[in-house]
């Protein structure tokens, strides 16, 4: 009950705060402040002295303050989908939200017959390889295969709705 009241309290604080708030027009309002005119604007959104001068970073944080409090905050299931996404770009390797799920597992071979010749693509964990050659993407290969820009998704009759080219 008191978690409840709390919540209420700060919610009841926030609708306040957001009461008249014309984001479009507090947004541009931040271009055209002056770093300590940002500082001082910082003080009164967030309480407390900016941590640093850096204009970018003040506009950021400001206009995503103005934002958060017209429109609310980002859900908690948002918030953690955001940072798995951040997850697998600093790990380098794309995880299942980056992985693009038209791709087959590796191994798995493409085939096509192109100007009367069989031509198979393989499927690798990084990339494809045709005729011993490797290709960081699928379309890469398949301009290898015909000497012009292709989707290589198309080529093959992966993609979704996919129309062959003649």
């Amino acid at each position: 009950m008191r978690k409840n009241t709390r919540k209420s309290a700060a919610k009841a604080a926030l609708a306040r705060q957001a009461e008249g708030i014309d984001v479009l027009t507090e947004l541009a309002a931040l271009k055209a402040m002056t770093v300590p005119e940002l500082q001082a604007r910082w003080r009164v959104m967030f309480g407390e002295p900016a941590p640093n001068a850096s204009r970018g970073n003040l506009e950021l944080r400001i206009g995503y303050r103005i934002q958060e409090l017209a429109h609310g905050r980002i859900k908690p299931a948002t918030r953690r989908t955001l940072d798995a996404l951040a997850a697998e770009v600093a790990s380098g390797a794309p995880g299942p939200l980056i992985a693009d799920p038209r791709r087959p597992i590796p191994g798995t071979k493409l085939v096509r017959e192109w100007q009367g010749e069989e031509q198979v693509v393989t499927v690798l964990t990084e990339g494809f390889e045709w005729q011993g050659r490797r290709f960081k993407s699928l379309s890469a290969a398949v301009r290898a295969i015909t000497g012009s820009h292709w989707n290589g998704w198309k080529f093959f009759g992966l993609a979704h709705g996919a129309e062959a080219r003649p």
